[in-house]
């Protein structure tokens, strides 16, 4: 009954977006009484991180099994992002409107996902690690690195920027970027830094 509910739940949001989403009209359409329903969401914010945990589902198991992989961390890095995006570009490619929808929904009821982009962080910083373990990322904390591979990676990972240029990319760049981190970053300065003097003469 409980995936029931979601199911019928995710129909709504896809209908009317999250704003549409109320209990009452859920045990209606379940078939069941408000008192039923909250045997198994006590509060509309309960039954929202339901539909994201039901929506992330195939993304962390996607993450999981990069991780367990005996891949090296280039390549760990490189299918961390791909995947989850072909995953995404999938479901633009079926239904580019029910995709936005759900970006909205996510966008409106942040604090329900931000559990999965923690743990996608998580993730991204145990593949960090055994990338600084080979000699990568000199001079950098995990910490750090995690949040300037993700700047570099947006577009493959974070859903608003990705939507806007999703007929721009392509595993291709994706695997020249991650290229890119793996050969080039670090805390050394090459002369970028230096340059900033010039925009304030």
């Amino acid at each position: 009954m409980r995936a029931r509910l979601v199911e019928l739940a995710q129909a709504m949001v896809e209908e009317r977006g999250g704003a549409g989403l109320n209990l009452s009209e859920l045990a209606a359409r379940a078939g069941i009484s408000q008192a039923n329903l909250s045997r198994y969401f006590e509060s509309r914010e309960e039954l929202m991180e339901a539909i994201a945990d039901h929506w992330f589902k195939p993304m962390v198991d996607i993450m999981e099994d990069v991780l367990a992989s005996d891949l090296p961390p280039r390549r760990k890095m490189y299918e961390f992002f791909a995947r989850r995006f072909l995953v995404m570009k999938k479901k633009w490619e079926a239904d580019p409107a029910k995709l936005q929808t759900y970006i909205e929904v996510g966008n409106e009821n942040f604090e329900q996902i931000r559990s999965y982009i923690d743990l996608a962080d998580h993730y991204l910083g145990e593949i960090i690690g055994e990338g600084m373990s080979d000699g990568h990322f000199a001079g950098l904390e995990v910490d750090e690195t995690i949040s300037l591979v993700n700047q570099m990676c947006a577009p493959y990972c974070a859903l608003n920027t990705m939507t806007m240029f999703m007929e721009r990319l392509n595993e291709d760049k994706l695997a020249r970027i991650v290229d890119a981190v793996f050969d080039g970053l670090s805390a050394q300065d090459r002369g970028a830094k230096a340059l900033t003097g010039l925009r304030a003469a």
